[in-house]
Order: C-alpha cells, then structure tokens, then sequence
C-alpha cells in the first residue's frame, strides 16, 4: 500500500464508526452510507436501493458534518485507523485524491468503470492518477445569472459568449453590482481556479508529483489575467461592500437587489429565489460562465458529490452493488428534483420533470462538459488554504505581484518552510 502524508499524521487515531441506526439481526448485511447534509433525497435513495436488492443488502446512511472541511478530517482520520464501517462514502472530488493516494478506497470495478454518457467535469474530478477511483454521483457547476432589464438596457447579446470584461463594463455603466465570492473560504479557491483554467492556464501543472517537486501555474499571463479581473471587481467595489465576507447566499441576496446585475453561482439559486420572490422569474436569466478571453471558451468550476468505497469495508462487492444502484440515471433525475443536486449521468437531464422544474438544465448539463476541477492532489488542502491566505481581500490583489507572492507562499508551506 502507498504511503502519504494523511497516513503518516492519522494513523495514532482510531475512531469508533457512529452508525446512523442499529441494523436488525436478521442475517442481512448492513452498509453504511456516510452521506453530506441535503434535503434528504440520499436518505430516499437508500431505502429505494435497499428495497430493489431484495434482502441482498440494506443501505444505513450515516450523516457527515456539513463543511466539506470538517467531513475531509473525519474520513481520513477514520480511513487511517482502517475503520471497516466506511462502506460507501459520498465524498467531495477536491479530496478524493488525498484519499486515494494511500490506498484508502476500494478500486471501482470494472463494471462500473464505463464513462460514456458521464458529464466530463465529474469524470475528471472522479479520477486519480489517469484512473477512476470514484463513480460519479451527482455533479454541480455555476452559471453567469443575470437581470434581464440590466443586459436589455446594456444592449447586450446573452445568446453569445460573455466576458469578464463584458459583465464588468455593464455594471460600471449602470452602477450595479457583480455576486461573486470573495469570502475567505474555499468557494475564493473556486473562483480562482475557474479564472485561471478559463484564461487557458492551471494552477498545478504536474498534480501527481510529490510536494517538493509540484509546480504551479500561477506565475503566469492567465493567472495575472485572473488577478486583474479579481482586483477590478474589489478594487472599484464591484462586488459590493461585503464582498470580503460574502459567500454563495450572500451574493445570492445582493442579486436580488436593487443593485443586482449579475452573478455567478450554483443552481440552488433558482429554486431558492423564484421560491421567495416569484416577480424575480420574470427578470432572471442564465448562461455558461463568463469567459476571460472572448476566443477561449470558459472553464466553469466543477462541484458535486463522487461515491467511494472504503479499503477496509467487510461488503466490498455488496458496497459496489448499492454504488450501481444509486447512481442510477432515474434515482439521480429524482434527486435533482427533489433535492436541487444536478446529474452527473447526461440521460437524467431528458427527464421530463428535469427540464420542467429546472428550465436552464441543458446549460448546466453544457457548462459540465466544459468545467475544469479544481487541482487534483493530496496536497489539495494547502493549496486551496494557500490561496485563500494570499489572494484575500479581493481589493487586495495585484495582478503584478500576487500571482508570485502566492506561488511562493503555497510552495514553502510544501516544503515545510511556512506555516498556513
């Protein structure tokens, strides 16, 4: 088995597995399902799951913390001590490969290896080292959400793709504001990384190098490209008063005001604004994430949820049986109506009820196919803290000298030299 870092730091801990219900003894093998906090809907489809296997298996789901921090460090720590409860794991792709590495998933079967007819955003968020370690689940991306009054007076075309500069230029004109993220948090790393892949360029240039050997793709002209856009924004206050501190709901509320032009977000918003405010329907529309560069098509950020099995569970091949059934195009179609969560399987965006509660599916389904993940490696966390360390507040950033400063900051705490 192959060593890391994550081994090496957890393997004094031992943690008992906390199981969400008692099991009956009845002979039935029991897999617990450790899920991420949602509405519900992976509750339903484990009951489904085990209904259709027929006594071959019953699904218990165990629920995880709710941010994504907090369920990396219990995973990891409960996976070092090889806890044999972990059966089947909803996991969030940025940490799959620090998993992955030391060997604490199951390998996919070859059965479920097949990726025809996946979004390629999760595909590519799935895999490790040129091979899938994970089968995708549900997959998330964010769109460019605008007012309809505010291009219609700005005169411009939504059907084409739109910049940065494009977006900005029509809220300067106008004296709007843009939702973006500018919290110190991991959705910052999201919209960093989205700039930087869509100006062409990546922030880790070789993912499967050791720590003292990564490079990154900072320190370069698309990573300036995505300094400037940043700095623009919160530097002529763009993003609004309360950008340093504004996340995803945040931005979604500064939307909906009177100042409201533009923003980039998740597909949660739509159920949660046309839900409290039906008028704002009326004046909402989307689009595929705004470019840097009007003849390079734009890399949205990739989200969602991939399925795992852990190394040391005792129903390996029953785990796999259950991972088959839950990502199945019809339980994933339910998920996203009930729960907001998008497809990762391209079929379950033809549903019917798809494409009546969510009408911009086909633009979430396209923005998949272009999304780039953020970087894939076990040293994930302190880049994403590094960046965050370094590119915060958004005012703050200068395209000149951030992009370096940044890239030393993350590479000595790599080395050991810093602390994060």
């Amino acid at each position: 088995m192959r060593t890391s870092r994550v081994l090496a730091a957890a393997s004094v801990v031992a943690l008992a597995a906390t199981l969400g219900a008692c099991a009956p003894d009845d002979g039935v093998p029991t897999l617990t399902w450790y899920i991420n906090p949602d509405d519900g809907g992976q509750d339903r489809i484990a009951s489904a799951c085990t209904d259709a296997a027929d006594g071959a298996y019953r699904i218990q789901t165990s629920l995880l913390p709710r941010d994504a921090a907090s369920q990396r460090e219990q995973l990891a720590r409960r996976l070092a001590a090889g806890d044999a409860s972990l059966d089947i794991m909803s996991l969030d792709p940025p940490f799959i490969p620090e998993l992955a590495e030391p060997g604490f998933l199951d390998d996919v079967p070859d059965d479920l290896q097949q990726t025809d007819g996946i979004v390629q955003g999760a595909i590519d968020s799935a895999s490790w080292d040129g091979e899938l370690v994970t089968v995708p689940f549900w997959a998330n991306t964010q769109l460019l959400w605008y007012r309809e009054s505010v291009v219609e007076a700005a005169g411009l075309d939504m059907s084409q793709p739109v910049t940065w500069d494009d977006i900005i230029t029509v809220a300067e004109d106008q004296d709007l504001r843009i939702g973006v993220q500018g919290a110190l948090a991991e959705s910052l790393t999201v919209w960093i990384n989205a700039l930087v892949a869509s100006a062409g360029g990546q922030i880790l240039e070789n993912p499967e190098a050791s720590a003292d050997e990564l490079q990154l793709g900072l320190d370069t002209d698309a990573g300036r490209a995505a300094a400037d856009i940043i700095s623009r924004i919160g530097s002529e206050g763009l993003g609004g008063p309360g950008l340093p501190t504004a996340d995803e709901n945040a931005n979604m509320n500064l939307f909906q005001g009177e100042q409201g032009s533009f923003m980039v977000n998740w597909p949660f918003v739509w159920p949660a604004m046309t839900g409290a405010d039906p008028a704002i329907a009326d004046d909402l529309g989307w689009a595929v994430y705004p470019r840097v560069d009007a003849a390079t098509p734009a890399a949205p950020p990739v989200g969602g949820i991939n399925l795992g099995v852990g190394a040391f569970s005792r129903h390996q091949d029953l785990a796999w049986q259950a991972v088959e059934c839950i990502v199945q195009p019809e339980n994933q179609s339910e998920y996203f109506v009930s729960d907001g969560n998008p497809p990762s399987n391209i079929a379950a965006y033809d549903d019917p009820r798809v494409q009546e509660e969510f009408p911009m599916a086909d633009t979430i389904r396209e923005s998949l196919d272009l999304g780039v993940p953020r970087p894939q490696t076990p040293y994930y966390n302190e880049i994403s803290i590094g960046l965050q360390r370094t590119w915060h507040p958004p005012s703050g950033v200068a395209p000149a000298s951030t992009p370096s400063s940044s890239s030393e900051f993350i590479l000595a705490v790599l080395r050991g030299e810093r602390l994060l």
